[in-house]
C-alpha cells in the first residue's frame, strides 16, 4: 500500500500551528542582561557603539534593574567604571569601588526577584588595562592575579552578589576563587565561569563601555579563535574546580562550540552575545538593511538551539517583553 503524500507545510501552515510545534524557545528568564555603572555620574549616559546601552549612575542603575525584573529576565550582569585606575586594580577589590557598591544597590532594590551577577575581572580596574597584574617585563602574571581575584570575589560575594563570573582566563582561576569564597562563608555564591573566551574582534564596543586603557592585545591569555579542542579542555578543567555554570564567549561565530560544550557537560551552559554582534545588528537596522526586532529574536533563538540554556544579551529586557508578547 503507497505511503500518504508527504507535506511538511502542513505544519507551518499558521502562526498557531507553527507555534505548537516549535522545537526551540528562548524564555525570558534564560536571558540576563550586562548593565554598566559608571562612578561620578548624576545621569545616565549613551554609549555610541552600542545605541541604547547605557553607562548608569548609581540611582539609573537601580532603576534598570527593577523595569530588568518586571521584563521577567532571569539575570543581571554588573560591570563597574571606576574614575581612576591603578597598576594593581585595587578598585575591584576595594567594599567602596564601584563595582562592589553597585551590587549592594542592586541586591538592596531586586533582592531574589532575579539573578544578580559580577564580572569578576581586574581589566576594567587597572590602569594598563589587562585582566591581571604585571611581571615587571609586562607580560600578565598568573598566579599573582589569581591572589586578586580571590580577593575580589571575596569583596564581591560580602556585597551580596548571587553569582560571580571569573573572566580574566586565568589559569586556575576558578578552583582559587571557589575556595576563598568558601573559605570566607560564601558557600552559596556561584560560579559562572568564563571558560571559553576568545581573543575576539568583536569586543570593541564593549571597550568603549568600560573605557578600556588596553593598548595591544589579550592574546596571550584569551583564546585563539582558530581552536575548539582547547576550548573543551578549558571547560573540563573549570567544571572539575567547581565551576557551577560554564561560559562561551562570543556566541553568534562560535555556535559550534556552544553545541559542543553543551554535549561535554552536565552543568547549565551560557553564551555571550558580545557588544560587537549587537552592535552590526543595531547598525544594520539604523540603516534600514533588516528588521531588527525579527533578526534580534532570530540571533537569540539560534544561541538557543546550539545548546546554550543562559544567554547574556543587551537585549534582554527588550527581547523578554517581545518574547512575552509572542508567547
Amino acid at each position: 500500500m503507497p505511503y500518504p503524500e508527504i507535506r511538511p507545510r502542513r505544519l507551518r501552515r499558521n502562526a498557531a500551528v507553527r507555534r505548537l510545534v516549535s522545537e526551540t524557545r528562548v524564555d525570558p528568564a534564560e536571558l540576563v542582561v550586562p548593565m554598566f555603572v559608571k562612578e561620578g555620574l548624576t545621569e545616565p549616559r549613551a554609549i555610541a557603539s552600542l545605541p541604547g546601552v547605557l553607562q548608569h549612575s548609581r540611582d539609573s542603575l537601580r532603576k534598570a534593574a527593577v523595569e530588568a525584573v518586571q521584563a521577567g529576565v532571569g539575570g543581571i550582569m554588573l560591570f563597574g567604571v571606576p574614575a581612576t585606575r591603578d597598576e594593581t586594580g585595587s578598585g575591584g577589590v576595594d567594599p567602596a569601588g564601584i563595582l562592589n557598591v553597585a551590587i549592594r544597590d542592586v541586591v538592596a532594590e531586586v533582592g531574589d526577584a532575579t539573578v544578580v551577577m559580577s564580572d569578576l575581572c581586574l581589566d576594567e580596574f587597572t590602569s594598563h588595562g589587562h585582566c591581571g597584574l604585571l611581571t615587571p617585563d609586562g607580560g600578565v602574571d598568573n598566579d599573582a592575579t589569581l591572589a586578586a581575584y580571590a580577593d575580589m570575589a571575596v569583596a564581591q560575594a560580602a556585597a551580596g552578589v548571587h553569582v560571580v563570573g571569573p573572566s580574566g582566563m586565568m589559569d586556575g582561576q576558578v578552583g582559587v576563587v571557589r575556595k576563598a569564597l568558601d573559605a570566607a562563608g560564601h558557600q552559596d555564591v556561584s560560579v559562572l565561569a568564563y571558560a571559553v573566551k576568545y581573543a575576539s574582534a568583536f569586543y570593541g564596543p564593549f571597550r568603549d563601555a568600560v573605557e578600556s586603557a588596553l593598548e595591544g592585545d589579550r592574546r596571550t591569555y584569551q583564546q585563539d579563535p582558530a581552536n575548539l579542542r582547547e576550548s573543551l579542555r578549558e571547560v573540563e578543567l573549570d567544571v572539575a574546580e567547581g565551576a557551577d555554570m560554564v561560559m562561551v564567549k562570543p556566541a553568534l561565530p562560535y555556535l559550534d562550540v556552544v553545541s559542543a560544550v553543551r554535549a561535554a557537560v552536565d552543568v547549565p551552559v551560557a553564551a555571550y552575545q558580545v557588544s560587537g554582534e549587537y552592535a552590526m545588528v543595531e547598525a544594520a537596522a539604523a540603516n534600514g538593511w533588516i528588521d531588527r526586532e525579527r533578526v534580534m529574536l532570530e540571533t537569540l533563538t539560534s544561541i538557543r538551539r546550539a545548546g546554550a540554556q543562559i544567554i547574556l544579551t543587551y537585549w534582554a529586557v527588550e527581547a523578554a517583553q517581545l518574547l512575552r508578547e509572542r508567547y
